[in-house]
C-alpha cells in the first residue's frame, strides 16, 4: 500500500524537447491494431442504445484481433493479445457468445483472456479508482488491447454527467497508451442518441462510433444497426462512410454478418424530393408513408433552412 501511495505521490520532473530534435526523431507511423479505425496505442468507443448487439459487437472486434481476423470490414492486420473486461454478463452467456462467433477455435486460446464477474472471489474493477487500477496493471502482462465492457459498470465512481469524475480514467487510459497498449471502451447511448453523460470522454480517443438503429428498423430483425463514425482520426474518406450490419445466426449456431450500404433516410428523401419540385402527396405514395410524416419532415427542412419556406 505505501508503494502504491508513493507511486501516485511523487513528483518527477517533466520532460521537454526542442522541435528541431523532436522532427530528427526515428518515430515509426503508427500501425493498425484492427484496420482502418483502431491503431496501436489507440483509444476509442463504441456506444449504441441497449439491446443492439454492442457486446456482439465487441466480442467479434476481440475475436478478429486475437485470431489476426477481420470484422465487418475491418480487419486486423496481425495476431495480438487481447483482455476483454466484462462487466455484468453472466458466464453461461458469455461463454455462449463466444462459442457462436468462433466455434471451438483454438487459434487465438494463448490470447484471447476474459475477464468476467462469475469468475471473481470479489467485485470487477473499477477503473475510476486508482487502487483497482493498480490490481489491473498488475496482471495485464503482454495485453496490447483491453476491451472495457461497459462503463457503467467499471467505471463505477465515475458521474455520468461530472466531467471532473472521469479524470482518474482518463488519465489511466493515457498511461495505458504510453505503455503501448489500446482501449476500447463499450458504452451506452442516452435518449438523444449521443453517448451518455459528459462528452469529455471523446476528448482523448482516437474513433468514436455509434452504433443505432435504421429509421424503419423492425424489432423483429434482431440485431441490426447502422455503423457511424462519429470522429475519426486518422482515416477519412470511403473507410469513414457508415454502412449496415446485421447479426445472424447459422444451423450450427454461428454467428454470420451481412453489410451493406446505409439508405438515406425517408426525411432526406422527403428533402430530395421536395427539391426536385415534388407533391408531398406524391412524396407519402412513393415512399409509402403518411402524408402528416411527409408534412412534418418539410417542416422540420424549413426551420433548418434546407427548404424555402414557400414550398408546398
Amino acid at each position: 500500500m505505501d508503494d502504491l501511495f508513493a507511486r501516485f505521490t511523487r513528483r518527477e520532473e517533466f520532460t521537454t524537447v526542442r522541435v528541431d530534435d523532436f522532427l530528427k526523431m526515428d518515430i515509426q507511423p503508427r500501425e493498425n491494431i484492427l484496420a482502418p479505425w483502431l491503431p496501436v496505442q489507440g483509444l476509442a468507443m463504441i456506444y449504441a442504445p441497449r439491446g443492439i448487439g454492442k457486446t456482439y459487437v465487441a466480442l467479434s472486434i476481440a475475436h478478429a484481433v486475437a485470431t489476426g481476423g477481420n470484422f465487418l470490414k475491418w480487419s486486423a492486420p496481425e495476431a495480438r493479445n487481447v483482455l476483454y473486461i466484462d462487466g455484468e454478463m453472466p458466464s453461461s452467456l458469455m461463454q455462449e457468445r463466444i462459442y457462436s462467433i468462433s466455434g471451438q477455435n483454438e487459434a487465438y486460446k494463448d490470447r484471447f483472456h476474459l475477464l468476467t464477474p462469475d469468475m471473481q472471489k470479489g467485485s470487477m474493477p473499477d477503473l475510476a479508482n486508482i487502487y483497482d487500477q493498480e490490481r489491473l496493471e498488475s496482471s495485464l502482462g503482454n495485453i496490447n488491447l483491453i476491451i472495457v465492457d461497459n462503463i457503467s459498470t467499471l467505471c463505477r465512481s465515475t458521474k455520468e454527467n461530472d466531467a471532473d469524475t472521469w479524470g482518474p480514467v482518463q488519465e489511466w487510459a493515457l498511461r495505458m497508451r504510453s505503455w503501448h497498449r489500446s482501449v476500447l471502451f463499450i458504452h451506452h447511448a442516452g435518449k438523444g442518441g449521443n453517448q451518455r453523460g459528459t462528452s469529455k470522454r471523446e476528448d482523448i480517443l482516437d474513433t468514436v462510433i455509434a452504433l443505432q438503429h435504421s429509421e424503419d428498423h423492425d424489432p423483429k430483425d434482431g440485431a441490426a444497426f447502422e455503423v457511424h463514425f462519429k470522429k475519426a482520426r486518422g482515416f477519412c474518406g470511403e473507410a469513414a462512410d457508415p454502412f449496415f450490419a446485421k447479426l445472424s445466426t447459422s444451423a450450427e449456431g454461428i454467428v454470420q454478418w451481412e453489410m451493406d450500404g446505409v439508405k438515406a433516410s425517408h426525411y432526406e428523401q422527403v428533402v430530395g424530393m421536395m427539391q426536385q419540385g415534388r407533391k408531398q402527396n406524391e412524396i407519402a405514395e412513393e415512399l409509402n408513408i403518411h402524408k402528416s410524416n411527409v408534412s412534418r419532415y418539410v417542416q422540420k427542412a424549413k426551420v433548418e433552412g434546407k427548404l424555402r419556406c414557400c414550398v408546398a
